[in-house]
């Protein structure tokens, strides 16, 4: 079945993933696709509605990032936001300049006619999320303005005969008040969405293209223990039964006693799953290892040797099934020409091309919440869907510096700490992560009357939708008492800990 399509062009917002997450908790499918796609892939995709993101260039600026030509003569809705309002006033020969007052962060706007579709049943006012320093100074000619507020008198515009809709400020971050109404707007009343797209049809649809992609051949899945490749896992065995064997690594960097925990619950989910204990292998590799971009790369390969083994063990395969997600797709295609590398991807690399296997992604056009859902659809237990996402490198990067197997015991030991105490209060599932991380500094301290001088650890626990943003939790006082005093006493070795209250950006969530 094709679904109605509201494509996403992406021009560098750090909010851009928000706006397909959006429309999809609308029941409305969405892509993200780069900038400067083609028309003819544009085209080809059938999409009912377009969407220009925000960015964080000027319109002004050399080498600023534009869209195809004649991506304004599709026909289509179309709605720009914040960058993507300056494009389509400064493509369609209305004025952008430099706003006398940058605009970062909360602003109020005020409707200005009555009769703005994107405003249909919402206030007169409105407290929103805006993020730019360019503004409208004159509309194109054609347009109306619906909306302005004290810094902006164009916060909002509109050319219903053309198809055009246009807005400073983001309605898809939290931050904007009615801003899922406003995208509901576009989507239904002025795209003509009906709201097709759920995770039952994803499953039964998914289910078809797994048998239609693999037939008679046989898939290989590797198994983390983690909310997607168990999700993954679950599909693919619906779909193919016994065409499809699993394997689950150990790599002696999971959390205390984990991999044991993880190899019972998915007996439970009667999947085929082969264990392997390869500890040894990743550990002696690491040994004496401080960078941090060098351990993930070690832990790659190491992953790759083992696997490869394994998969050789149990005969020939024709597919490789992976747990890639679609944020791992859309942070694989820079928008913006080369971009830095902040961390390498554990799912989007080199494993495919050295093993000459056929790729099985069926979780590739899901984000993490909507992966959840799907399990939750196919009955999969609560201790998989609730877990907290962790890296897959494991404790490698939560021990800073290189790594020795007593400081891993140390940190596994507080971390599952910090595991129990947060369940016990009832944060963990109000928590996108919360861990430790053993830092690589001893201090002085003072247990029994006797000095000593041990090792400090960092508490790291934030909020989050998707990993995309982070804000540190507010942990309440006596939780974090209870951490602290537990880690000092039921751990010899740390006498100190520490709490992380940094959010992302401009920190990672993860230390390394």
């Amino acid at each position: 079945m094709a679904h109605q399509t509201i494509l996403v062009l992406d021009f560098g917002s750090q909010f851009t993933q928000l706006i397909a997450r959006r429309l999809r908790e609308l029941s409305v499918y969405s892509e993200i696709l780069p900038f400067n796609t083609p028309l003819d892939v544009i085209r080809a995709r059938q999409p009912i509605g377009l969407i220009l993101s925000g960015g964080p260039s000027s319109v002004h600026e050399d080498g600023a990032p534009r869209p195809a030509a004649g991506v304004l003569d599709l026909g289509l809705p179309t709605l720009g936001i914040c960058y993507g309002m300056q494009l389509m006033t400064d493509m369609l020969g209305g004025t952008v300049g430099s706003a006398p007052h940058r605009e970062f962060g909360h602003a109020y706007v005020q409707r200005a006619t009555d009769d703005a579709r994107l405003w249909r049943e919402l206030p007169n006012e409105l407290r929103v999320w805006a993020s730019h320093g360019d503004f409208v100074a004159a509309a194109p000619s054609g347009f109306r303005v619906t909306a302005t507020s004290a810094n902006a008198p164009v916060a909002a515009m509109e050319a219903p005969d053309r198809g055009y809709y246009a807005l400073l400020f983001h309605p898809e971050v939290a931050h904007t008040e009615r801003g899922t109404e406003i995208l509901r707007n576009f989507a239904f009343d002025i795209c003509g969405c009906r709201g097709d797209w759920t995770t039952k049809t994803f499953i039964d649809e998914s289910t078809a293209r797994i048998r239609e992609q693999v037939g008679d051949g046989r898939v290989v899945c590797a198994l983390s223990g983690g909310v997607d490749s168990t999700v993954a896992a679950t599909l693919l065995h619906r779909a193919i039964g016994e065409q499809l064997e699993c394997i689950f690594v150990d790599n002696g960097l999971l959390r205390l006693n984990e991999a044991s925990q993880v190899v019972e619950r998915y007996k439970k989910l009667q999947l085929p799953v082969n264990f392997v204990d390869a500890s040894e292998i990743f550990l002696s590799r690491l040994e004496g290892v401080t960078d941090p971009e060098q351990k993930r790369k070690i832990i790659g390969a190491a992953f790759i040797d083992v696997f490869e083994d394994e998969a050789t063990k149990l005969g020939h395969f024709d597919f490789l099934a992976q747990g890639t997600l679609y944020p791992d797709v859309i942070e694989s295609v820079s928008v913006r020409g080369p971009s830095a590398t902040i961390k390498s991807h554990h799912n989007v690399g080199g494993l495919p091309e050295r093993m000459r296997f056929t790729l099985v992604e069926p979780l590739r056009e899901l984000f993490k919440d909507e992966v959840r859902a799907v399990g939750r659809d196919l009955g999969i237990d609560k201790e998989f869907l609730v877990r907290q996402p962790f890296p897959g490198p494991g404790l490698a990067v939560r021990l800073i510096g290189a790594l020795t197997r007593d400081q891993l015991l140390l940190l596994q030991r507080a971390d599952a700490i910090v595991a129990d105490e947060v369940r016990k209060a009832g944060w963990y599932e109000r928590l996108w992560q919360s861990f430790a991380v053993l830092l690589p500094v001893q201090s002085v301290g003072v247990m029994g009357d006797a000095r000593t001088y041990e090792f400090t650890v960092a508490i790291r626990a934030v909020e989050s939708l998707d990993g995309m943003t982070a804000d540190w939790a507010r942990l309440p006082h006596e939780l974090l008492a209870s951490i602290s005093s537990r880690i000092v006493n039921e751990v010899k070795g740390i006498n100190r800990v520490v709490y992380d209250i940094s959010s992302k950006p401009p920190s990672t969530i993860e230390w390394e």
